[in-house]
């Protein structure tokens, strides 16, 4: 018996290891699986795209010292209830020094806009950009989302190259 506990052993030991070992964050392309707050809420999140900077589609312009950045997102149902949210309140993109900036109601030529309200029955899915006003000089480098306008608790998170 005791030549059988030392393999065993070292399979116990090497689990925490593995699951503490560096992996791969997720990144422009990849889909997350996000919950919200209701019972049978449930969204497969894709950030499909980061245009950065993005240029203004209409006479709306960025402030001074700042420009526009644009995500764009693919939100799937894969919950059993109807998803009804703000998605650009629950998104966040933050720069290479910590700070985050909120979704701006800006349009670009990136591409068509994710409305400000969506209803997303289960099965269905809503595509579209979620504009951000950034400063100058700061590189986004991840991007944040939380169903029920940010309220959730499952916060998704993609790393930006």
């Amino acid at each position: 018996m005791r030549g059988r506990t030392a393999p065993l052993l070292t399979c116990l030991l090497a689990v925490p290891a593995l699951a503490l070992a560096p992996g791969t964050d997720p990144g422009i392309g990849d889909t997350l699986s996000l919950s919200g707050i209701k019972s049978g809420e449930t969204l497969d999140v894709t950030v499909r795209k980061v245009v950065d900077p993005a240029r203004p589609a209409d006479y709306f312009t960025p402030s001074a010292g700042k420009h526009y950045v644009s995500v764009q997102f693919r939100l799937k149902n894969t919950g059993t209830a109807v998803y009804k949210d703000s998605p650009s309140n629950g998104a966040v993109v933050i720069d290479k020094a910590g700070q985050r900036f909120s979704s701006a109601f800006a349009n670009t030529t990136a591409g068509p806009e994710l409305p400000g309200s969506v209803t997303i029955r289960p099965g269905k899915s809503a595509l579209g950009f979620i504009t951000f006003e950034v400063a100058d000089g700061s590189r986004v480098v991840t991007v944040q989302f939380a169903m029920d306008s940010g309220f959730s608790d499952d916060v998704g998170e993609w790393t930006v190259p």
